[in-house]
């Protein structure tokens, strides 16, 4: 047997434990399920720290909610594609100074829920006529108003509520807050990008929680060559089985089972679950025995988002050289907007962004109509745009891998969840993005860092139950050679 293969056995009488005898090698063996950012964290992680580590994925690729497409002949991120943080505190800083990665930075410091700052964005109305830069800073101003307004709210209200709720009662308290006609608009497009943040619709957003998220210094910064890099550094020399699907977990005293589809058994002496919280909530995979109702309850009261992202490569460049290209309207449904690469990147791409209702109704739609919903509206601004020369469109919330964006917060969401969700359950512990520390769900280094700690708990309870080994030194003590530089991160707009 190779001596990275883990144990392979069936099922005798539906225990495990008793039927399971450890393989000769006394070596710790774990499984990660799932090769996300997150997954392959936690696998590196016990890799270097001399484990014995299996990692089984239900894709055909590893990367998860990561997925950089290289078929417009560049790189283009179809699923995570900022760093949230660009800083030397964030985790993943050092991977991305050693991999040479250059990030561009699209805001500054004080942008807590939008990932542009307004300088750089053009909005345009139903009509295709541009709306003046005085108005967009001028209602963006009121704006921050109106959400300063909504934390009183909170304070007088014990109950939670939606943030789109709370903003109807400011808006009653101080009528001179109200927007009309084209303001009104663009009040909503703002509101539609906040929408984006989260992933999700604003009477869906809760009042409690919507900002206090903990944002790391340095603003903003788009990965200009993708994440695959990363994801592909950190999953060097890992044994990874792509296209095994987990159906079932069945979790004894001393060893952990998984079952994959089409019946086979992986044993190891624990297991590190980084599934999304979107499969968790569809009940995708059995547990044997039944979740507590504790952790039950945890998965159920965590909201996901979703936000899909539409590309188009043009053979040239009809629109100004801004950041962004928004659309307004009399609802935030209706508002969108498109991120400019050829900004960031130098290639003709334009990436159309849906979120939330919107998000989930594009997906109804073939790629070649979501294609064509979205030029519609390219052309309503620029009458003489060209036919784009291909196309890309996302599924994240009907992908039967991820079933879903990221967690959100539900309104009147317990304030224990999250350390509910992450808390182990004997040899089995949890990661993914959703249980990440200090606020950090929906962002990749949150994820990352939450399959670093998920692995040095499970590190530390087979230490616990095997005897300390000497030899084997801790994961948070675990370093690769590659990242180990004085190299600043390569930003390309300040």
């Amino acid at each position: 047997m190779d001596p990275k293969e883990l144990c392979s056995t069936d099922l005798i009488d539906g225990t495990v434990g008793a039927h399971i005898k450890r393989p000769c090698n006394s070596l710790p063996t774990v499984i990660v399920i799932g090769a996300g950012i997150s997954g392959i964290a936690a696998a590196r992680s016990l890799y270097d720290a001399s484990f014995k580590v299996i990692v089984l994925e239900s894709r055909d690729r590893v990367g998860g909610r990561i997925y950089t497409d290289y078929s417009f002949g560049c790189p283009v991120d179809m699923g995570a594609s900022w760093l949230h943080g660009v800083c030397n505190e964030n985790p993943l800083a050092p991977m991305i100074r050693g991999l040479g990665l250059t990030l561009y930075r699209t805001s500054s410091d004080n942008s807590v829920l939008y990932d542009h700052d307004l300088e750089s964005c053009m909005l345009f109305n139903m009509d295709g006529h541009q709306v003046s830069q005085q108005m967009v800073m001028e209602v963006g101003d009121t704006f921050k108003r109106i959400l300063a307004e909504t934390v009183k709210v909170r304070e007088e209200h014990p109950d939670d509520m939606s943030i789109l709720q709370a903003i109807s009662i400011v808006l009653n308290r101080h009528p001179e807050l109200r927007q009309q006609g084209l303001a009104h608009e663009v009040l909503q497009w703002y509101i539609c990008r906040m929408e984006a943040w989260f992933a999700t619709d604003a009477d869906m957003i809760s009042l409690k929680t919507w900002d206090q998220e903990h944002v790391l210094t340095g603003g903003h910064g788009l990965v200009v060559q993708g994440y695959d890099p990363v994801v592909k550094a950190l999953a060097t020399d890992l044994d990874i089985r792509l296209n095994h699907r987990v159906t079932k977990i069945s979790n004894g005293y001393n060893m952990v089972m998984v079952t994959v589809e089409g019946g086979r058994n992986f044993v190891a002496d624990a297991v590190i679950l980084t599934v999304p919280i979107g499969i968790l909530k569809a009940n995708s995979i059995e547990f044997t025995p039944k979740l507590p109702e504790w952790k039950a309850a945890a998965i159920k009261d965590i909201g996901v988002g979703n936000e899909n992202k539409i590309a188009l490569r043009f053979d040239r460049v009809f629109w100004p050289n801004v950041e962004v290209l928004g659309m307004v309207s009399p609802t935030s449904y209706a508002c969108g907007y498109f991120l400019n690469l050829h900004k960031a990147t130098g290639h003709p791409i334009l990436v159309y962004m849906a979120a939330g209702r919107f998000a989930h109704d594009l997906e109804k739609l073939s790629d070649e109509s979501a294609a064509d919903f979205v030029m519609q509206k390219l052309k309503n601004m620029f009458p003489h745009a060209s036919k784009p020369v291909q196309y890309l469109v996302s599924h994240w919330g009907r992908d039967p891998n991820s079933l879903g964006c990221y967690a959100c917060d539900l309104v009147g969401k317990p304030d224990d969840v999250y350390e509910r969700l992450r808390a182990p359950l004997g040899n089995l512990f949890f990661g993914g993005e959703a249980v990440s520390m200090d606020d950090h769900q929906g962002s990749v280094h949150g994820a990352y860092s939450a399959g670093v700690m998920a692995a040095e708990n499970c590190q530390r309870h087979l230490l616990q139950k095997q005897g300390h080994r000497e030899n084997l030194p801790l994961v948070s003590s675990v370093r690769h050679e590659m990242f180990e530089t004085s190299i600043p991160l390569q930003i390309s707009r300040m």
